[in-house]
This record gives C-alpha cells, sequence and structure tokens, in this order.
C-alpha cells in the first residue's frame, strides 16, 4: 500500500441555505471502527489470542521479524469482528489508529501488518499447531465457567462452505449442487458457547468421523469436569452406530433424528391414522406423540424412539428421535429437548453469515481450516461481549451484525499527546449511556 499524502486542498461542494459547503482532509486520526476498544477488554481478560499465539510454531528467522505472532492474530481477529473478512483488508487498515490501539500499538506508532504478511501466517501453520490450537478453543470454552456446570448440551451440525477454486479437499456435493467444504460446528446448546469448529470435505460425514471428533470434545471436558452430566443433540445425520455406542459406552445422555424407513413407519402407522381422523374430524391442525423400541440391524440393540405424528392441511409430518432420555413425556423429548436445537441454526448463522467464516479462499486445506479458526476467535470474543457485557442493554440478544454495526463501527477523532491518547467519540452517537455501561462491565470484571 502506497503512504498516504496529506494535503490541504478544499473541495467546494454545492451550498446549503446559503452557506458554503467545503470539505478537505484535514480532519486528523480518524477511525471507522473505535468499538474495537470494547472488543480488547474482552480479550485482554479472556487472553484468548495470548494462549493461540503459544501454542503455534513461529518458524519465521527472529531477524527478520517485525511483527510477533500475537500482533499478527490479534490484528486479524479483530478486523474479522469489525467485518474485514479478507487478509487484503489489511493493507487498507494496517494504519487505522483504533486497530494499532487495539493491538497494543499506539496511533503514532508503525503501521500493523500487510496482507502478505498474514497470507504467510495462514499458509506456515501445520497439522500439529491446528490440534493445539483446537485443544486451546475447547480449554476456553471449559475456562468460560466460573463453577463446574451441572449439565451441558452439545450440539453438533455442519454447514456448507462453498469453494470457489482449487481448494484441497473441496468436493462435489450432490445435495448442495456444488463444491464445497462441509465444517462441523458444535455448540452449548444452552448458552451458545462455541466448543469447536472442525473444517471438512464436502461430503456426509461417517460415524466414525463424527466419534474421533467427539471423543476428543468429550475427553477434555470430563478431564475438567469428571461428574458432568452431557447430552447430545444433532440431525439424522449423526445417528450412525457408532455415534449411539460411542455415547452409551461414554454415559452420554443422547437425542438423535432419525431418518424415517419402512419399519419405522409401519411401526408409527396407527398413530398416523390417529392423527389424520383427529385432523378431518376437528380440521385443526394435530400433533400426537408415541414411542416403540427399535434397533437397525447394525444396532448393537434396540433404543427408544419417540415419534411425532403432525397432521395439518398441508398433509401428514412424520418425525423420528432415537433417544436413551429415561423422561416419560414424549412430548417434553420432542418439543422442549430435541426441537430446541433449532436455535444452533441461529449460532452458524453468527459465525458464518455474519462474521463471513465461509471466506475459506486459501488453496491448503490447513491454511483454510486456520482460518476456520481465526472466525471462530472472533466468535468467542463477540459472544463473551455480548453475554457478558451487554445484558441490560439493547443488544442483550442482538445478532452480532447488528453489533459490529452499532457497537464496533463508531466513527472516532484520535489524538495522541504526550502523556495520553485521547479518542473522541461523535456527539450524535444515539447509544452513548448504553455503551458506557457496556465499557463498564468490561473494566468490572476480573
Amino acid at each position: 500500500m502506497n503512504e498516504v499524502h496529506h494535503t490541504t486542498e478544499r473541495l467546494l461542494f454545492e451550498d446549503i441555505q446559503g452557506k458554503k459547503l467545503e470539505v478537505d482532509f484535514d480532519g486528523g486520526e480518524v477511525s471507522s471502527d473505535a468499538g474495537v476498544l470494547l472488543l480488547r477488554e474482552v480479550e485482554r481478560r479472556l487472553k484468548l489470542l495470548d494462549r493461540l499465539a503459544k501454542v503455534l510454531h513461529d518458524r519465521r528467522h527472529p531477524g527478520y521479524t517485525r511483527h510477533s505472532l500475537l500482533d499478527m492474530l490479534k490484528q486479524r481477529v479483530f478486523q474479522i469482528a469489525c467485518g474485514y473478512e479478507d487478509a487484503a483488508d489489511a493493507d487498507t487498515l494496517r494504519r487505522d489508529p483504533a486497530l494499532k490501539m487495539a493491538c497494543e500499538r499506539l496511533p503514532d506508532d508503525a503501521p500493523l501488518a500487510s496482507q502478505p504478511t498474514l497470507s504467510r501466517l495462514e499458509n506456515a501453520v501445520s497439522r500439529t499447531d491446528l490440534y493445539r490450537i483446537a485443544e486451546v478453543l475447547v480449554e476456553a470454552f471449559i475456562e468460560s465457567y466460573r463453577t463446574p456446570p451441572v449439565a451441558i448440551l452439545l450440539d453438533i451440525d455442519d454447514t456448507e462452505d462453498t469453494t470457489h477454486g482449487r481448494q484441497q479437499m473441496a468436493l462435489f456435493n450432490a445435495f448442495y449442487e456444488e463444491y464445497c467444504y462441509l465444517p462441523i460446528h458444535i455448540y452449548e446448546g444452552k448458552s451458545g458457547k462455541l466448543v469447536t469448529t472442525v473444517l471438512r470435505p464436502g461430503k456426509r460425514p461417517s460415524g466414525k468421523e463424527i466419534v474421533a471428533i467427539l471423543k476428543r470434545v468429550v475427553r477434555k471436558i470430563r478431564n475438567a469436569w469428571p461428574e458432568v452430566s452431557i447430552l447430545l443433540r444433532a440431525d439424522s445425520h449423526y445417528t450412525a452406530p457408532e455415534v449411539i455406542e460411542f455415547c452409551e459406552t461414554e454415559n452420554l445422555k443422547y437425542a438423535l433424528g432419525l431418518a424415517p424407513n419402512a419399519v419405522l413407519r409401519r411401526k408409527a402407522a396407527g398413530l398416523v391414522e390417529d392423527a389424520e381422523k383427529r385432523f378431518r374430524r376437528e380440521r385443526q391442525p394435530v400433533r400426537l406423540f408415541g414411542e416403540f423400541s427399535y434397533g437397525a440391524g447394525s444396532w448393537e440393540e434396540e433404543s427408544r424412539v419417540v415419534v411425532k405424528a403432525e397432521h395439518n392441511a398441508l398433509g401428514a409430518n412424520l418425525r423420528f428421535v432415537v433417544t436413551n432420555l429415561e423422561c416419560r413425556s414424549r412430548r417434553v423429548v420432542y418439543e422442549m429437548i430435541y426441537s430446541d436445537r433449532g436455535r444452533m441454526e441461529l449460532m452458524i448463522k453468527d459465525h458464518k453469515t455474519h462474521l463471513l467464516s465461509d471466506r475459506t479462499s486459501c488453496h491448503r486445506f490447513e491454511a483454510n481450516q486456520f482460518r476456520l479458526f481465526l472466525h471462530s476467535m472472533a466468535y468467542v470474543l463477540l459472544h463473551a461481549l455480548r453475554r457478558c457485557h451487554l445484558q441490560g442493554t439493547t443488544w442483550a440478544r442482538a445478532q452480532f451484525d447488528t453489533i459490529r454495526l452499532q457497537v464496533l463501527k463508531i466513527g472516532a477523532r484520535v489524538r495522541q499527546l504526550r502523556t495520553r491518547v485521547k479518542v473522541h467519540l461523535p456527539t450524535s452517537y444515539p447509544w452513548q449511556a448504553e455503551w458506557r455501561k457496556a465499557f463498564a462491565s468490561c473494566r468490572a470484571s476480573p
């Protein structure tokens, strides 16, 4: 990026109500993302990126190194949180005074890292580095609890990540009708806390692959909380014999969707018929629940299956859930436990849509997995900001895009003096009281 050349030339626009309108570039150091300083407060307490930097192996020669791993990680993650998902954005942001301060630099200090430097970082990670980063994510999830929880919900699902190029391990998926990755996301279902994200080729995961991921996550959690009760929830893509066997062996509760087949439909035929008769008689949508024991040929033993038979103006709607929960109410098992996993779609939306985590455009698969982890770090920071410091404000339940636009992207004038740095936020900012409340919460938290 070329150096910025300042000029005092004035630009004359059309008059407004008889007054001349003049524009110049003498406004001083100005940032459009002053709210990133709030994220700096959150990160200083979580120390998330510090831990990430410590597990990465820096292969650069010290004599030719200008930017530390920690500086580059902070720069990249804070950029993602502010809506700049591409490393190329660093070339236009490396002199931004607010971003510099978020990365522990003064506004007058040297610029931050450029795009080539950040791209080299992304492509330098090894599989060992990635494994260690995954452990940091799970450890951060565990440490987000002040006391061990009695129970947690593990929601697991995958999402389409369309590829546009020759990325390694990008496969054609007939369901989505395009080349893609299918990364797996795992969240804690009640709190929305991220547990981990794993980039995968664009095909449906096998039972062995799912168990391999769950085994590492559950082992870390159980080592920290030996007495915690874990409930696994997922749709029918994850109802493999290996997954059910793993849950039974590891004493996990589970509520998993079950794809309909001829045997299941035959067992539920009576309930479906009753729902249709009631609908024709009452002319109101009918939803009935039942259960039976079922065991596929590949299963070790039979399991409890809860069935929902619904009939409305659009016709019949039949759903099955296999579970080892002992709750007697079939409605509770289906509606309050299994169906509640739909909230995970909002978590993936925050991660994928609002943080643009499907920006996996590197050629190397390892580099794209590293990118996914960087977006996951941004998710953890924004989620902690919302959950811990935006309660009692208008943003307590806001989506990440709203938080970014109203909390982070604030225009400000920055002045570096001899003994202090002054950041002048706009007088016209409409949420001053709530922003002050969020700042006070950040400063008061340990």
